[in-house]
């Protein structure tokens, strides 16, 4: 019986920044289409390395490391093939930082997400055609932020700019999103809006999606699987309701594992806040 692959495989993935420590250590993984998947791990375990070698804005150092998107090579032995730019369209990435132009419009930020597949001679001049404008527009409809197309970019809260990112994103057509700390400098309010919408993304448009989180408490109830890690090695892989306090403590320590671990928030509290995102007329 044949079997679908993976939209992500890592097979021997080690990570060198100094001679004497690893980043990662031989990590190998596979991701399903359309998996929500949290990183978690205490800073410097690899996370971010991690995502970066995903969409191959980090190479690997092992001879015989590889990774596959879609079961194409990205890369192999440390080296990025021939076919990455393709590759890399199927893959989007967001960060803490928000990577918007203060200065200009919530629209033309989010076209910078068609760069990618846009002529070099158009993209310079800041050209692009009514079905991208259309597209951008859209984009900006899914994640709440419609009316605001006409904004500086700086005039909005960093909630709202982390939408605007993830939008931008979106503008790409990936198939994978990762996002790398995507809630870390975010107010309580913004935070829950924008994990509700990368797992209504995932829902709904059955995007794969891996989150690199901090929050214990936000994996569990977003992500059905996580996968953490510890001096650059995979200390668990399972479903997020398996996490128990003997691994926090193994991977943060106890003070910070106590300190990471709040007491769950009542389940009305969170169907609140996803039903009136529901309920905007913009998010519908």
């Amino acid at each position: 019986m044949q079997t679908t692959p993976p939209a992500i495989e890592v097979r021997n993935g080690s990570k060198a920044f100094r001679a004497d420590r690893l980043a990662l250590d031989r990590v190998s993984l596979k991701i399903g289409h359309g998996e929500c998947v949290a990183l978690l791990g205490a800073s410097g375990s690899g996370k971010s390395t991690l995502l970066r070698t995903l969409c191959g804005l980090e190479t690997f150092s092992g001879s015989d490391s590889e990774v596959l998107v879609n079961d194409h090579v990205l890369q192999q032995g440390g080296r990025l093939s021939a076919r990455v730019r393709a590759l890399r369209r199927q893959t989007a990435i967001i960060f803490q930082q928000f990577n918007l132009v203060g200065r200009k419009s919530l629209l033309d930020n989010v076209l910078m997400g068609a760069l990618a597949r846009t002529p070099l001679w158009r993209a310079i001049l800041g050209r692009f055609t009514k079905v991208e404008r259309r597209a951008a527009l859209q984009a900006l409809d899914s994640v709440g932020l419609l009316e605001f197309w006409a904004q500086r970019a700086s005039t909005l809260s960093g909630g709202q700019q982390q939408r605007a990112a993830i939008a931008k994103a979106l503008l790409q057509g990936p198939k994978i999103l990762l996002a790398d700390e995507p809630v870390a400098s975010l107010d309580p309010e913004s935070t829950e809006r924008v994990m509700t919408l990368l797992r209504r993304l995932n829902d709904e448009q059955s995007l794969t999606v891996v989150i690199s989180l901090h929050d214990v408490d936000l994996a569990r109830r977003y992500c059905p699987r996580v996968i953490a890690l510890k001096n650059g090695v995979i200390a668990y892989d399972g479903p997020s309701a398996n996490l128990t306090e003997a691994l926090l403590i193994d991977l943060y320590g106890p003070q910070a594992a106590a300190a990471l671990h709040h007491p769950p928030v009542v389940a009305a509290t969170v169907t609140e806040h996803i039903h009136v995102f529901e309920r905007h007329p913009l998010a519908a």
